[in-house]
């Protein structure tokens, strides 16, 4: 697996740390767990999309683009990591909102909301549920175009083949880590959402032979669904890597933690955000690492890993939008009244 080929940018200058959680597995009883910190990522907040933007927006450099335009839904993080990017490389963005649940949408929301206007997005244009993206961003790049500018149109998550790159290099990273460590994982956890983070990491350890199972959790789709996004997408990335592909057996994406919808908290969320900030000091977002680490929490209490194996759990950052959920996550116990 040669990445080397491709041009990328660099906005993380080491790898993410991989830390055990001590506090935490002696509190389950079960199995030894860790957590790779790309919360820690570079570019404003950190988070996966980091990872696929390295990649995504090396080409569009490539290709003398002015303008990145790209998709998310309200709180996005992916919107948030693009426009801190474009603002790195001197470029502008554009940005269009899926209101996936009604009446989510709050321009002067807190959180990632807030960033959009903090780093200077050049447009931000809320559009309905169901609405057809791809026409839509064809649509604001046609307007760039006209205007005399070079737009570049970025899939919502990065999650293309080209983004995906970003989390087979991460699989490379984990390996190497896992080698200097001392510590053989025997099991991989992630949330799974737009799919290149899921896809990336499969695509890269198949490429690696490590021999690691990969476990998504849920944040939107259901599982037969997700799985098939996955699957497709790790075989595009792996054709673009010249490797040899994940077989449909390889990806499994749970969705017994996603709760009435994309975004909407549940109590199982709200415990484990809690439960990983008073055990281990380590903040969870409320949309994917919260609803991820939650599937986590329960495979491991349900007897799912054996006790002696070493779980590692593939921290994807978010954690800007916690202030949009204040509401949701206070402790009444601890704030009465």
């Amino acid at each position: 697996m040669n990445l080397a080929r491709f041009p990328r940018r660099r906005y993380t200058s080491a790898f993410t740390p991989i830390e055990p959680m001590p506090r935490l597995s002696a509190m389950l009883g079960g199995p030894s767990l860790f957590i790779k910190r790309d919360d820690l990522l570079g570019l404003a907040g950190g988070g996966n999309k980091t990872r696929k933007l390295e990649f995504v927006v090396a080409e569009a450099l490539a290709q003398g683009a002015d303008t990145l335009i790209t998709v998310g839904a309200p709180q996005s993080n992916h919107c948030r990591l693009t426009l801190a990017a474009a603002a790195k490389e001197g470029l502008t963005c554009r940005l269009i909102i899926e209101e996936r649940v009604p009446g989510t949408f709050n321009p002067q929301a807190l959180g990632n909301n807030l960033l959009f206007d903090l780093m200077g997005a050049q447009s931000v244009r809320m559009v309905p549920a169901g609405t057809d993206l791809a026409a839509e961003m064809a649509r604001e790049a046609a307007g760039v175009s006209a205007a005399g500018g070079t737009p570049y149109v970025i899939a919502g998550g990065g999650s293309t083949p080209l983004g995906a790159l970003g989390y087979a290099a991460c699989a490379a990273e984990i390996m190497a880590q896992s080698f200097e460590m001392g510590v053989p994982f025997d099991h991989l956890v992630v949330a799974s959402g737009s799919a290149g983070t899921h896809a990336g990491l499969l695509s890269g350890l198949v490429a690696l032979n490590a021999g690691l199972p990969t476990t998504g959790i849920n944040v939107r789709r259901e599982r037969l669904e997700q799985e098939g996004n996955v699957h497709k997408l790790a075989v595009a990335t792996s054709a673009l890597m010249g490797t040899p592909a994940p077989l449909r057996s390889d990806v499994v994406a749970l969705d017994d933690w996603v709760g009435p919808g994309y975004s909407l908290p549940t109590p199982a969320m709200v415990e484990a955000v809690r439960t990983l900030a008073r055990s281990e000091g380590i903040l969870l977002d409320p949309v994917y690492t919260g609803k991820a680490f939650a599937g986590l929490l329960a495979l491991v209490r349900g007897g799912h890993f054996a006790p002696e194996s070493r779980v590692l759990f593939v921290h994807t950052g978010g954690t800007p939008s916690l202030h949009a959920y204040a509401s949701d996550l206070r402790d009444p116990a601890l704030n009465p009244g």
